[in-house]
């Protein structure tokens, strides 16, 4: 395990944010969206970025090693948004720490259960959730991105860590 710093990220963090979801998104679905089919949406995710950090229902954290950002996480309304981390910084304990560092969040805005989204053929970002406690629930949603994959929900009630 590596030493691992978690802040609130800065509203001026977008592009940051953006770095690190590209670099760790382009890594692990690069066989649901080949990057020489479908190049990542950097506008639209920078949008994202940009209206979560903005958005007072919505919390963003980011982790640094070494004060370089190498991974991130969002939560609000309920779920764990988004968590990403640097494929350099996989397997590091930064994505538990971001995933715990969410739930503790989630409860403190008072949620009894957590939902997240993640892709149908996110084998590994499956495994990491199920290894935590997630389960599948019956809920599927079409990605706006193309090829438009599917998202399975999982949920995980909060009074577990």
């Amino acid at each position: 395990m590596i030493q691992v710093r978690l802040r609130p990220a800065r509203a001026d963090e977008a592009d940051t944010l953006l770095a690190v979801q590209r670099e760790a998104a382009v890594d692990a679905f690069a066989h649901v969206f080949p990057p020489e089919r479908y190049p990542f949406p950097d506008d639209e995710i920078r949008e994202v970025w940009t209206d979560a950090l903005s958005d007072p229902d919505v919390e963003v954290h980011v982790a640094e090693c070494g004060g370089v950002p190498v991974g991130a996480v969002s939560v609000g309304k309920g779920y764990l948004g988004t968590l990403y981390v640097l494929p350099a910084h996989q397997g590091r304990g930064v994505g538990s720490a971001l995933h715990d560092l969410a739930l503790e969040r989630l409860r403190a805005q008072g949620f009894r259960q957590a939902k997240l989204w993640t892709l149908r053929e996110n084998a590994s970002g499956r495994r990491f959730y199920e290894q935590r406690g997630w389960a599948l629930t019956e809920e599927t949603r079409v990605v706006p991105y193309p090829p438009n994959p599917v998202d399975v929900q999982y949920a995980k009630p909060l009074d577990q860590s």
